[in-house]
């Protein structure tokens, strides 16, 4: 199976086994996140699922849902009343105790908000994304303020980091978050404790949210080219 089948047949399974009619649930940003939400739009279309009132995590998703007639509200919404049955997403990385890295599509703000006000949280990842540790490779993301960036580059370098300045495809400069911030990429010299560095993070002013998500318990759907999706639970 190609990258893209697996990221379509594990989405599909995802929702199959999660997505009840009646359901809150929050739709994530990127490919695989794409895959959910149009499985997601077929079921409702074929009568399978009813009654599903959708919060898309970024102005992607969001497109995704319309095209495909999923009902979207904001978290906000009376009818959501800031709480929601279940969320799923993809990530771009997940270790042994499914701990996750999320931001590559720079979605992470409006994701982690949706995730910890979920009742249950999925991801639905390929094999490639499960990693020892998190963010020696693909770096940790970091929502922050633009007029912020140089102290908060300085800071993290000062604890050893790597920090870049994502920059932007075909828009020159960095680029800009849906609510009118800058992304840092960070990645770590040595293995980190998640959690631990989840807090500290924030406690750097000048930092809205990092792409560590360690602080809700994920089911999580692995597929893998032969077509098998695996389920791991916390």
């Amino acid at each position: 199976m190609t990258i893209q089948e697996i990221k379509e047949q594990t989405g599909k399974t995802a929702v199959e086994a999660l997505v009840k009619s009646g359901m809150k649930i929050g739709l994530g940003t990127g490919s695989t996140a794409l895959y959910v939400i149009r499985h997601v739009g077929l079921l409702l279309q074929q009568g399978v699922l009813h009654d599903i009132c959708a919060v898309p995590t970024s102005f992607q998703s969001a497109q995704e849902c319309y095209r495909s007639n999923i009902p979207v509200y904001a978290l906000d919404s009376p009818c959501i009343k800031g709480r929601l049955d279940l969320s799923i997403d993809g990530a771009d990385e997940v270790d042994r105790n499914l701990f996750c890295i999320k931001g590559g599509g720079g979605a992470l703000l409006l994701e982690k908000i949706i995730a910890y006000n979920s009742d249950s949280y999925c991801l639905v990842v390929d094999k490639s994304k499960c990693v020892e540790s998190l963010g020696l490779v693909f770096p940790v993301p970091l929502e922050v303020i633009p007029e912020a960036r140089v102290p908060v580059t300085q800071a993290l370098e000062k604890r050893g980091l790597r920090v870049t300045v994502r920059e932007a495809v075909r828009k020159v400069g960095p680029v800009i978050t849906e609510h009118g911030n800058i992304l840092l990429d960070v990645l770590f010299p040595k293995p980190v404790n998640p959690p631990e560095w989840e807090a500290a993070l924030v406690q750097i002013a000048g930092i809205v949210e990092s792409g560590f998500f360690t602080g809700i318990k994920p089911t999580v759907f692995v597929g893998d080219e032969s077509g098998k999706v695996e389920n791991l639970c916390r």
